[in-house]
């Protein structure tokens, strides 16, 4: 019993001598914590010595304890001033570096992003008008009830004054259904003759596969003497050849629009079922039918006319509207209006 004391007293002994030597000779916290866990670790040389107590009687126990929680104590102590000095040696040499090259380009790769399909085909719309004579105008998107449906000749009871097609702000504002709004603010405050175009985000109760609550659309009319449908069709086949190439097929069908008399709507060929022979096989897209309505379009209502102070005896005019992300769904094949919204980067990055 009397050895295992000696040899207890001197692997405290030992480790009193060498533990500052070893805590001191670590320049790293790293090196710092290994050098620290091989004196107070599962392994470590002063649990070794603690094993040994298991040899001794009882009455010594308690006193070789104490000397050993002492010399932990110790330890313990010298570790965390080592640690905050090794702190306080990297903060200094932190400060007295070099400064950092902001300028200098990352060692990482950077990733760009991507123009978003929206809004890459509303740059592109916006510029095809351009092109064709149209000026660019904006406009906002919390729209009065009158500029939005009453100087647009809509009957006061028309569904889509109704609490469930359109989201009201109050009482006579509501965020705007179409950007239609802007036939009303353009020729209010302009005289013909006046060829405007207008891009925006509009709102309505409605969400499937081809349809969103929150979309994108683009307005568009002319104003002038002896304007014609023949007018209205050229303008738009012109558009439509120089978007989707002159080989598309287009079709106009008679429509009904409470600001245009008379009313149609364009359609072009379904881009997701047409069979190389140039039939289509019908698909969820385009209900089976074979086409998708691109835009609705028509002559200006005299009403409208008369509501914005114009001479409807002396000026014609022709209106259309078209949403972004149905020509985007078309242009691009995207099946489903939702991919459009989710930004999924998976999505995105191939445009």
């Amino acid at each position: 019993m009397a050895d295992a004391l000696h040899d207890i007293d001197q692997g405290l002994d030992g480790i009193r001598t060498t533990y500052r030597q070893q805590l001191e000779a670590a320049s790293t916290e790293q090196q710092l914590r290994d050098a620290n866990a091989k004196i107070l670790g599962k392994k470590g040389e002063l649990t070794a010595v603690l094993k040994q107590m298991g040899s001794l009687a009882p009455e010594m126990r308690k006193q070789v304890g104490a000397r050993v929680n002492a010399l932990k104590t110790e330890v313990e102590q010298a570790f965390e001033q080592r640690l905050a000095a090794l702190a306080r040696a990297q903060r200094e040499a932190e400060l007295h570096a070099r400064p950092f090259d902001l300028s200098l380009p990352g060692r990482v790769p950077v990733h760009h992003g991507h123009v978003h399909p929206i809004i890459q085909t509303r740059d592109e719309l916006l510029s095809i008008f351009k092109d064709l004579g149209f000026v660019i105008a904006q406009g906002p998107e919390v729209e009065l009830e009158e500029n939005n449906f009453s100087k647009l000749a809509f009957p006061p009871d028309h569904p889509a004054t109704d609490m469930q097609d359109s989201f009201w702000v109050s009482d006579g504002v509501l965020l705007r259904t179409h950007t239609s709004n802007m036939q009303i603010r353009e020729m209010s405050t302009h005289k013909p003759p006046m060829a405007i175009v207008s891009a925006g985000v509009v709102y309505r109760r409605d969400d499937d596969v081809t349809h969103s609550p929150m979309f994108h659309q683009i307005e568009g009319f002319l104003v002038d003497e002896n304007v014609t449908f023949a007018h209205l069709k050229g303008v738009l086949t012109a558009f439509a050849q120089r978007l989707y190439g002159a080989d598309l097929k287009v079709r106009f069908r008679p429509s009904y629009f409470p600001f245009v008399e008379p009313g149609a709507e364009m359609d072009v060929a379904c881009v997701f079922c047409r069979r190389p022979d140039g039939t289509h096989a019908g698909c969820r897209t385009c209900k089976g039918t074979g086409w998708m309505e691109v835009l609705g379009c028509g002559m200006i209502h005299p009403a409208v006319f008369e509501n914005c102070g114009i001479d409807p005896e002396r000026y014609t005019g022709f209106a259309f509207g078209l949403g972004i992300e149905r020509v985007s769904m078309l242009r691009y094949g995207i099946p489903d209006i939702r991919l459009l919204f989710e930004n999924d980067p998976r999505f995105l990055a191939q445009f």
